[in-house]
């Protein structure tokens, strides 16, 4: 199977297959273009192919997870192994700049509106239908485990793109297994933007009885002109890691990304800006519980000459449901739990990633001050968006309990002798994101 990858009208590549598996070519035109970038960090432009144990992670992870995924094959009738003939079916939207199979020619994007009865029967027919798998003109695919949908927002409401057209919105519908999912997500995404961390813009709507996160794709430029695609890539593609690793500890098999991992990858790539931002994005999570911080939830936005690191999505925490794990994705100096995060985990965190120990701490002192402090100013505003603020001043009030004990643990050093061995989260997210 040859399958060619394009961004716009553009050639990028082919993916070729062979005994081995699939193959990533680049075309020599592309390369050598000054406005060029690479598909991931882990295939640069200067080595003209790359091999399935590049290629195979980076599309993996362009594929969602868990339920979506079943249910995907099952609506198409493709094995879940059969990578690159998923891909073929859903690769007309997906994260990033690039499409597959087919270029784009420029013509006007196609759309199909959405009224509010509509809506909310697609929103109920997710489950069994991901990404409205099956419908004609419709081919799109996001990473993950939750239920999602990209959609465009027009003036007029919502609508569907077909033959090829690009998304601007992610709905997110609300978790009936987790009590106010909608209004918490909104908030941790208000909540990060208000302590001035970059986020993706988010607000929230009904349909019928059903309410939805709405998510602006940083991933996409919308101007005059039309819709413009930018290219991006989770941190597991950009580590050559699998989705099953996406946390650090697993029983995939594989070791997932630590914080060095990352903080390394950043410092080779990015600036001392983007590091600056990787540690203000860690403390955050911790700061509010959100214990599903893996790394398909930091990416990289893929310029020329460039790279950066992308605005936060996929915020939530866990602090008020029950059978939540207590582990976060990542070590912080060896410890998982966030209430027994001391000073010395976050010295010995920042000395494996390259930072300064005492400058960390202080910064995880004033940004958990700062949660704490946005914490009910974020639960009001979420509380005026469409879809209401049910749970989110408990939310609010759990997050500022656990920023404060954040920033008073961090100036302390705790029980050298309390530190339990990592937990193995066992590749299954937290709230399914």
């Amino acid at each position: 199977m040859s399958l060619p990858i394009y961004a716009a009208d553009r050639l990028v590549a082919r993916i070729e297959t062979d005994a081995e598996g699939p193959w990533l070519h680049y075309e020599e035109a592309w390369s050598g273009a000054r406005d060029s970038f690479p598909i991931s960090l882990t295939m640069p432009l200067a080595q003209a192919r790359h091999g399935p144990e590049a290629t195979v992670p980076w599309l993996m992870n362009l594929l969602p997870e868990g339920e979506p995924l079943r249910g995907v094959t099952r609506a198409l009738g493709v094995a879940r192994d059969d990578i690159l003939g998923l891909i073929a079916s859903l690769g007309r939207d997906l994260a990033g700049a690039l499409t597959m199979g087919e270029p784009r020619r420029g013509d006007a994007p196609k759309l199909v509106s959405l009224p509010g009865e509509a809506l909310e029967r697609i929103i109920e027919e997710l489950p069994s239908r991901p990404f409205l798998v099956g419908e004609a003109g419709v081919s799109m695919s996001l990473a993950g485990a939750q239920e999602k949908l990209p959609l465009v927002r027009l003036a007029e409401g919502l609508a569907i793109p077909i033959d090829g057209a690009a998304s601007t919105h992610i709905l997110k519908p609300d978790n009936p297994r987790l009590p106010g999912s909608v209004q918490n997500e909104a908030l941790c995404m208000v909540l990060a933007g208000r302590c001035g961390l970059s986020v993706a813009p988010v607000t929230t709507g009904r349909a019928g009885a059903r309410s939805y996160l709405l998510v602006e794709r940083y991933d996409r430029q919308v101007s005059d002109a039309g819709v413009q695609r930018l290219h991006q890539e989770d941190f597991c593609q950009a580590l050559g890691k699998p989705p099953a690793a996406k946390y650090e500890h697993n029983r995939s098999g594989v070791k997932g990304p630590s914080l060095a991992d990352m903080f390394a990858l950043v410092r080779h790539h990015m600036t001392a800006r983007e590091i600056t931002q990787l540690l203000d994005a860690v403390i955050f999570n911790i700061a509010i519980g959100n214990v599903d911080s893996h790394a398909k939830n930091y990416s990289v936005l893929l310029q020329p000459r460039r790279s950066t690191l992308a605005p936060l999505y996929d915020l939530m925490t866990g602090l008020t449901w029950p059978n939540i794990t207590l582990s976060h994705a990542q070590d912080i100096g060896g410890q998982q739990r966030a209430r027994h995060i001391y000073g010395r985990h976050w010295r010995r965190m920042a000395e494996a990633a390259g930072l300064a120990g005492p400058a960390t701490v202080r910064r995880v002192q004033q940004l958990a001050g700062r949660v704490a402090a946005e914490a009910a100013n974020a639960a009001a505003e979420v509380a005026a968006m469409p879809a209401g603020g049910q749970d989110a001043e408990a939310f609010a009030a759990a997050i500022a309990e656990r920023a404060l004990l954040v920033q008073a643990h961090a100036g302390e050093d705790g029980d050298a002798g309390a530190d339990p061995l990592p937990e193995a989260t066992g590749g299954a997210s937290a709230y399914g994101s």
